[in-house]
């Protein structure tokens, strides 16, 4: 019964102490700060994005889920050339391609890597269940999807195939 109640308690620590999202600032693909934070009382949607993959045109799913529910939702892409070096392009390079053929306006962050030593901040905590407190997740390919709830909670985990405007992931939205 001791053993039981003291991995209650560390399950429970390490939820109470998982650190929300919201405590982070990201480097913004023009140069400036966006502060998280000032994003609470929304659903954040975490997308690692690159301009020359297969799964690319789920940048106009995104765009049209950004449109639809910008009043709830806030997503954030952060290109990444870690996957066959499919975002080779400068952040200037990457903004005009999603301007232009998908009409981006949902945030885009500095481009990072998303996994291995040198991962962002902001990947290490979305992807290690010790900081996020809810799950691990390996990213193996551009387009994988962490949805946050309105105090900055990991909700979910998907994968690249899931596609944005899915009812995997419109069901936490509606």
């Amino acid at each position: 019964m001791k053993l039981i109640a003291t991995f209650i308690f560390a399950a429970m620590t390490l939820l109470t102490n998982a650190q929300s999202i919201h405590s982070f600032n990201v480097k913004s693909i023009d140069g400036k700060e966006i502060n998280l934070a000032s994003f609470k009382g929304k659903k954040i949607l975490v997308v690692n994005t690159a301009s020359q993959c297969g799964y690319t045109p789920q940048y106009e799913a995104l765009q049209k889920v950004y449109a639809q529910y910008k009043n709830k939702l806030v997503i954030i892409g952060f290109p990444c050339n870690q996957f066959g070096g499919q975002e080779p392009g400068t952040n200037e390079e990457i903004v005009s391609f999603c301007q232009k053929n998908y009409g981006v306006t949902f945030p885009l962050a500095d481009k990072v890597d998303v996994k291995g030593d040198r991962a962002a901040p902001i990947y290490q905590w979305l992807t290690q269940k010790s900081k996020n407190g809810v799950l691990d997740a390996t990213i193996g390919w551009n387009f994988n999807k962490f949805l946050l709830d309105e105090n900055g909670k990991m909700l979910a985990y998907f994968p690249s195939s899931v596609k944005p405007d899915s009812d995997n992931i419109l069901s936490y939205l509606k």
